[in-house]
């Protein structure tokens, strides 16, 4: 299974994030063993995930590269395994800029792309992707993991993102890929400041305007900490519900969350007075 949502009309999806890292910024280590990640997914399914995302390299703020190969031995057994256990109407997304570890998740069974490098990493990231006839997220960011947070500048940073992603749809277009199968993620802390954030927060309705559906990814970040004086990432899930339901009201159609049950209700009330307001 490997549909996109489309229009307006399509209820939010949420997507589970499964980071099988040892590193990753609020959950790094939890799910290295395949059989425990499993079991996460599985649970993120009963919670309400309509998808999972499964990442074996962390792009946190001073992340280092993770070899292609290192990837492949972290996520293929989890996709494998997921594949086997799911329902087939649920589809699972490779988080990766590596086409290497795409194409592998992709044979193991994953659905989805997700790359935080818009196909920018990996020039074979786009022509897989056309090939495979998947989705795919094409992700904002300034600058690489290990140094983007050290000094971000934007002259208008809803301008130059709703730019770079407008080429980036071209881009994928030019490459082969369908109309239906492009999603666009702004890139919520990857190379902004808080006031960035903040901005493209409330600027999602011209991204959204852009046309693909937007994938709004705020899950945790340091971001809403620093707004809820709250240094424990994990404490951070009602302002992720927060950012949530702003989003569904804005037109945002995947949210990427760490937190399964509480978005899906954030998601699921805010749909439905986006829904009634006509």
């Amino acid at each position: 299974m490997n549909s996109t949502p489309s229009g307006q009309d399509t209820p939010p999806l949420i997507m589970g994030i499964l980071n099988v890292t040892p590193d990753s910024f609020s959950d790094g280590g939890c799910y290295s063993d395949t059989a425990v990640a499993v079991q996460h997914a599985l649970e993120m399914i009963d919670e309400g995930a309509d998808l999972i995302d499964v990442g074996g390299e962390s792009t946190r703020p001073g992340s280092q590269p993770v070899p292609a190969p290192e990837q492949e031995r972290r996520v293929i057994p989890v996709i494998m395994r997921l594949r086997e256990s799911v329902p087939s109407s649920t589809p699972i997304s490779i988080d990766t800029t590596s086409a290497r570890v795409a194409e592998a998740a992709l044979e193991a069974g994953a659905d989805w792309i997700n790359d935080t490098s818009a196909g920018r990493d990996d020039p074979a990231m786009l022509a897989l992707a056309a090939d495979r006839g998947v989705p795919i997220v094409l992700m904002h960011r300034q600058g690489m993991p290990e140094a983007m947070q050290q000094d971000p500048r934007y002259a208008d940073v809803v301008g130059e993102v709703r730019d770079f992603l407008a080429e980036r749809i071209e881009t994928a277009l030019a490459a082969g890929i369908a109309q239906d199968k492009i999603l666009t993620d702004p890139g919520i802390g990857f190379g902004k400041t808080l006031e960035h954030n903040l901005a493209l927060m409330a600027g999602l309705g011209e991204l959204v305007d852009l046309g693909p559906p937007l994938l709004l990814g705020a899950s945790r970040k340091r971001f809403l900490g620093a707004i809820c004086r709250e240094q424990v990432l994990t404490a951070l899930m009602p302002a992720t519900c927060a950012t949530t339901a702003l989003g569904v009201m804005a037109g945002a159609k995947v949210f990427r969350v760490h937190d399964v049950a509480g978005n899906r209700q954030a998601a699921d009330v805010a749909w439905s007075i986006r829904c009634a307001r006509g």
